[in-house]
C-alpha cells in the first residue's frame, strides 16, 4: 500500500484531506510533483493559502523541520508562495466555474424543474 501524504515530515492528517481533494493521495505523488506544483493544485481545489503550511511542505520534502526556514531562504519562499497564490487566483476553480454557469442560466431565465 502506498504511503499517505502525512508520512512526509511536517505533514499530518489534514494534509491527507487537503491534498486528497486535489487528487494527490500519496507521498510518492507529492514528491514527484514537487512542492510548488502540488501546492498550486491544492489551492485550485479549494484549499486556503497559508504561508506556514507552504513552507512546512517545502521543508518536509527536504527532510527538514518546518521551523528550519529562516532569513533569505524564507524570503525566497515567501516570493514563491506569492507567485503560486497569484497563479491560483487567475485560474477559476471548478466550483467558481459551476457557480458562474448557474448565474448565466439564471440571467437568461432558465429554471430548474421540480420532478
Amino acid at each position: 500500500m502506498p504511503d499517505p501524504v502525512s508520512t512526509i515530515r511536517n505533514l499530518g492528517p489534514a494534509s491527507d484531506t487537503g491534498f486528497g481533494r486535489a487528487g494527490i493521495t500519496t507521498a510518492e505523488q507529492l514528491r514527484a510533483m514537487g512542492a510548488d506544483a502540488a501546492y498550486l493544485k491544492y489551492l485550485q481545489s479549494g484549499g486556503q493559502p497559508h504561508f506556514i503550511g507552504y513552507y512546512a511542505l517545502v521543508m518536509g520534502l527536504q527532510g527538514r523541520p518546518w521551523n528550519d526556514c529562516r532569513g533569505k531562504e524564507k524570503d525566497a519562499l515567501r516570493a514563491r508562495f506569492a507567485a503560486i497564490k497569484a497563479e491560483a487566483s487567475t485560474q477559476p476553480s471548478k466550483e467558481k466555474s459551476r457557480l458562474d454557469f448557474e448565474a448565466a442560466l439564471d440571467a437568461i431565465g432558465v429554471v430548474r424543474r421540480n420532478a
